[in-house]
């Protein structure tokens, strides 16, 4: 059973000694990591993702509860602990949904009757992150980009029921990202999200920060920003009204706006 994943620190670019040298991540932890554009922030999920034991660039070694991790979780896909969801999700097959689901199924559970059922909960679980439904009956290559990656957290989730559930920037999928973050901690598993949105950010554990390829610090979630969270949620969701209502062809009125006078500088100030 894994309990702790271990990120032991390498190098960055120009060969820079990462500033943290070792991170431990413990089940039910959600962390985050932020930094620019080309910081190296999915080089560190992929150096995750592949186990790295000191042969990638960054030279980096992932321990799974302290030790180098089986070879078997490299070698057969099935007991790989580890879900994947990237901006990639472009799909090779041309299935209906649920046949799609049915065989992912059939394939990770021992008790194949449990298949129906399993698919079942995943086509639930995503349909409360994406706006637009996932029809059943639906083939995989028609799915819009937020209906795949509301799937596919979805399967990470219950089909795949991998311990480590790694996501990259599913912020820019136009999922619910505040619902999917209250589903998955559900689930007691580790959830690293590569992001730059600040929601999701403040609503982790902690975060690591990268910068020029290196690990720099851990800043750790506050009370006062999870507070902050909470005016953050706010305003993210009253302009998530407002593109629902362009998106849908609809007229803005003045009144679509009056949520977000609040958070005019002066009146944002009071309301803090």
């Amino acid at each position: 059973m894994i309990k702790t994943i271990t990120i032991l620190g390498g190098e960055g670019k120009a060969d820079t000694a990462e500033g943290v040298q070792r991170i431990d991540l413990n089940m039910g932890d959600v962390v985050s990591i932020v930094g620019p554009t080309g910081s190296g922030k999915t080089t560190l999920i992929n150096d995750i993702e592949l186990f790295a034991d000191g042969n990638t660039p960054t030279k980096r070694r992932i321990l799974i509860n302290g030790e180098r991790p089986s070879d078997l979780y490299r070698d057969d896909p099935a007991r790989n602990p580890i879900a994947l969801i990237t901006q990639h999700t472009n799909f090779l097959s041309d299935l209906p949904v649920r046949v799609f689901l049915g065989i992912h199924a059939r394939i990770r559970s021992a008790d194949n009757s449990r298949a129906d059922a399993l698919v079942a909960q995943t086509l639930a679980f995503a349909n409360q992150l994406t706006g637009e439904p996932v029809i059943p009956d639906n083939r995989m290559t028609e799915l819009s980009g937020g209906q795949t990656r509301a799937l596919l957290i979805a399967d990470a989730a219950i089909i795949c029921n991998t311990p480590i559930v790694l996501l990259d920037e599913v912020e820019n999928a136009g999922i619910h990202r505040t619902r999917a973050l209250e589903l998955l901690r559900q689930y007691r598993k580790i959830f690293i999200f590569v992001t730059h949105d600040p929601r999701i950010a403040l609503l982790s554990d902690f975060r690591i920060v990268m910068r020029n390829g290196c690990i720099t610090q851990i800043i750790h979630t506050d009370a006062a920003e999870r507070q902050f969270a909470l005016t953050v949620g706010c305003l993210d969701d009253a302009l998530s009204r407002l593109r629902d209502k362009i998106r849908f062809g609809k007229h803005l009125e003045k009144t679509d706006f009056t949520e977000l006078e609040r958070f005019t500088p002066e009146r944002e100030a009071a309301f803090l």
